[in-house]
């Protein structure tokens, strides 16, 4: 079944098209990547599909409904997460602090509620940290749920941002560069956890430069080449694409750093 679907999707800064005419099907239970050099329209793509940006041209579709035009919260609260290039948390918080902030979107109690403490009040806020504890666990991080943010490691920061898109309760996660600055010899191990993703009812669409990590787990591969599909295909497919390892890949085997 298709999750989600984009047509003719473009964005023009200026006399620029960052993305130009790009189509996509991200099917549900797979994992779909896209890949490029730095400039290619990756994170732009990424930026119109979850509403921070309006796009040009073309149409956005999410199990069926247009959300073109939504806003970040609006595309959240449909069902699609998503984790940032820069790992996005907040430093002077513990971890399951900022997991919980992540559960907003999913809140129905109101400033009443809040201010007097009220039982639908507390029966969220029970629900909210059982959700985070849980998704800190799932993304192996659960140890450090009681450290600030600005004290953990690198990898342990990324897994959090996960966990953090995870307490939305998706459909889609948008994984943008997730194991940027992540040890090669821990990549394999995070790679674990994406992998793990759609068998929790979670499929991904994922941005990464490592270009092992990316044929270990991808079903399908869209390559951008100055915002434009240069080629769509199986990770089998993109490795012996002439124009892919002419233009990105040097070889089958090369990594792309």
């Amino acid at each position: 079944m298709t999750l989600l679907e984009i047509r003719g999707l473009g964005k023009r800064f200026g006399g620029l098209d960052a993305v130009k005419d790009v189509s996509l099907d991200v099917e549900e239970g797979r994992i779909t990547a896209v890949i490029g050099p730095n400039g290619a329209g990756k994170s732009t793509l990424f930026n119109l599909v979850h509403g921070f940006y309006r796009p040009s041209a073309g149409a956005v579709s999410f199990n069926g409904r247009d959300i073109t035009h939504s806003s970040p919260h609006a595309t959240v609260a449909e069902g699609i997460a998503r984790t940032f290039q820069t790992t996005h948390l907040f430093d002077d918080s513990t971890l399951l602090e900022n997991v919980l902030a992540g559960r907003i979107v999913r809140s129905r109690s109101n400033i009443f509620d809040a201010v007097f403490h009220t039982p639908r009040h507390r029966r969220e806020a029970r629900i909210n940290e059982d959700k985070a504890l849980e998704a800190l666990e799932y993304c192996g991080v659960g140890d450090y749920r009681h450290d600030l943010a600005s004290n953990v490691p690198q990898e342990v920061q990324k897994r959090t941002a996960v966990a953090m898109a995870l307490a939305t309760e998706p459909v889609l996660m948008l994984l943008d560069e997730p194991a940027g600055g992540i040890p090669e010899e821990e990549t394999a191990d995070f790679g674990n956890l994406i992998r793990s993703l759609p068998q929790r009812g979670v499929s991904v669409l994922l941005v990464e430069h490592k270009m092992s990590m990316i044929m270990d787990l991808a079903d399908t591969i869209l390559v951008l080449d100055h915002g434009q599909k240069l080629a769509l295909g199986t990770p089998a497919e993109i490795q012996s694409n002439p124009d892919v390892i002419k233009a990105y890949l040097g070889s089958t085997k090369q990594e792309e750093n």
